[in-house]
């Protein structure tokens, strides 16, 4: 399995308008609506368990937050806040962050076809604020599932 320890950060700086400080696309035009990515944990453990693999990292799949028992396919065109304890930092769910490739060879074979509909979202930074690793309080207007973390959401799920 190809390394990924450098990749690891216990806090990322984000910045409105721009995304993560440090990060090779922050700033970017493209990026505007994609600075901060966004997965359900739910979401690799469900994947691995259809794989038969054991359990697989969910830090592995290149995300740049991972929550554990969030509805996060609901937040796409909706704005919440995340507290990791340093303030909170706004975002604005956008597009589905559909998996590459790589992800059959970090995290398995299999993981980027099984990963659709379920590889988190894209989302836009709204404010400034510090994500670090650990727990943080999600909040949202809308009504978040738990039991549904880590499904596959049928408007983006690709035809197998």
């Amino acid at each position: 399995m190809p390394e990924q320890e450098a990749d690891r950060r216990l806090r990322l700086e984000v910045r409105a308008g721009h995304g993560v400080v440090g990060d090779r696309y922050a700033g970017r035009a493209a990026h505007r609506d994609a600075q901060v990515t966004v997965l359900a944990a739910e979401s690799v453990e469900s994947l691995a368990a259809e794989l038969g693999t054991g359990p697989l990292d969910p830090l592995l799949a290149r995300r740049t937050v991972v929550l554990r028992g969030a509805e996060v396919e609901a937040l796409r065109g909706q704005e919440f806040a995340l507290d990791c304890g340093e303030g909170v930092v706004l975002l604005r769910g956008g597009r589905p962050a559909n998996p590459c490739a790589w992800m059959d060879a970090v995290l398995a074979p299999g993981a980027h076809r099984g990963l659709r509909g379920r590889a988190g979202i894209r989302c836009a930074a709204l404010s400034d604020g510090v994500l670090r690793l650990g727990p943080a309080v999600l909040t949202s207007s809308v009504a978040l599932d738990p039991a549904s973390a880590g499904a596959v959401h049928p408007l983006t799920a690709h035809r197998r």
